[in-house]
């Protein structure tokens, strides 16, 4: 691996965040033998100060301090922030936060807002003009990606179909039990697991889907080279709970929603071409007729119909836990391996499609 820092050292990184992605993150800059963690940001008062492997749960200190002071990250010049904020809550101030770190020069790689993995027809122009600009003037680039969306629909999916002669339909799924997730703004307040059914959640108002993972088929799309009917098609199961449940994030009453079953659909001359599909659980059991991984609590699933008709599973669980917390270590993963390649990418909006073949140099055990 070429480092593309001044020094030609490792690249100097700080860990925007210490949550349930933030914490993997840091733990994979650490184990990088190209990334230097510098800096750590924190938004509660009671992580400042504290030692990054400590917030990491590493069982050792990494003898970099966290803090909640902005300015003081960036004046230590990082070549790249590793970002996994939340964002799910706070769209417009996330966004604000990423533009503001390329305008300062600072390469950006961060799991969210989902929305900026494929912006296109989803921000006005005049924000991506000024992403644009600020990647021309700083040579600074931004980089949103994961698993979900991120990796399990991008790269896997794109990577598949050059196995193809025909293809029908690109589907893409997450199916997973959340039960053991641990978020409770995005289980009561973003999806409303827990809610009457009657409630409308933030995720299932009109919109709110093709805006979110809307950027997931469009980029497939425009991998596959097909222009698709607008808008996107939005699909909406929700079920309830057969039974009281106690899950990590939200307690879920018997009769309230307990399952979702989530579809963005893109067309091509109304027909369904390219598709987003999430089965949500928070039990192992719920509505059997859905779609159920092959083992364990969850997978990604990539089904291409055509010419050959293609299916592949990655499922992944975590080695001292389940599937949600190898899920977080995923997501972090795929962002810190790709820093290198962001770092050395042109500046501006960089997407799955824009860089090389990222993969896990340097991490084999010895």
């Amino acid at each position: 691996m070429v480092s593309t820092s001044p020094t030609d050292g490792p690249l100097r990184v700080v860990a925007w965040s210490t949550g349930t992605v933030g914490r993997h993150a840091i733990a994979g800059i650490d184990a990088h033998p190209g990334l230097e963690l510098v800096g750590v940001w924190v938004s509660n008062p009671a992580k400042d100060g504290r030692d990054a492997g400590d917030l990491a749960g590493l069982g050792r200190e990494l003898g970099v301090r966290a803090t909640s002071d902005r300015d003081a990250l960036l004046a230590l010049e990082p070549d790249a922030i590793v970002h996994t904020a939340m964002a799910d809550d706070r769209v417009f101030e996330c966004l604000e936060d990423l533009f503001g770190f390329v305008e300062a020069g600072v390469n950006v790689v961060s799991s969210g807002p989902v929305l900026l993995q494929w912006p296109e027809r989803i921000l006005p122009p005049e924000m991506l003009d000024r992403l644009a600009e600020a990647g021309r003037r700083t040579g600074a680039s931004l980089h949103v990606n994961g698993i979900d969306p991120g990796f399990a629909n991008d790269v896997l999916p794109l990577s598949l179909t050059s196995l193809s002669q025909r293809i029908d339909e690109v589907r893409v799924m997450e199916i997973a039990d959340y039960s053991t997730y641990y978020q409770p703004v995005v289980m009561r307040d973003i999806y409303g697991f827990g809610q009457p059914l009657d409630h409308r959640a933030m995720l299932w108002e009109p919109g709110i889907l093709g805006t979110a993972w809307g950027s997931v088929v469009r980029q497939l799309a425009a991998g596959l080279g097909i222009t698709l009917d607008e808008p996107l098609e939005e699909v909406v199961d929700r079920r309830p709970a057969d039974r009281d449940l106690d899950t990590a994030s939200v307690r879920i009453p018997a009769g309230s929603m307990g399952a979702v079953r989530f579809q963005v659909i893109g067309k091509v001359d109304g027909v369904p071409r390219v598709v987003l599909d999430h089965v949500t659980r928070t039990a192992e059991d719920q509505v059997p007729e859905w779609p159920t991984p092959p083992e364990g609590g969850g997978c990604y699933r990539v089904v291409i119909t055509g010419e050959p008709v293609l299916q592949c599973d990655l499922v992944h669980h975590g080695e001292h836990g389940d599937h949600n917390v190898s899920g977080m270590i995923v997501t972090a993963q795929r962002l810190v391996n790709a820093v290198p390649a962001v770092v050395a990418a042109p500046g501006g909006l960089v997407t799955a499609l824009d860089l090389p073949l990222v993969t896990g140099e340097g991490l084999v055990a010895s």
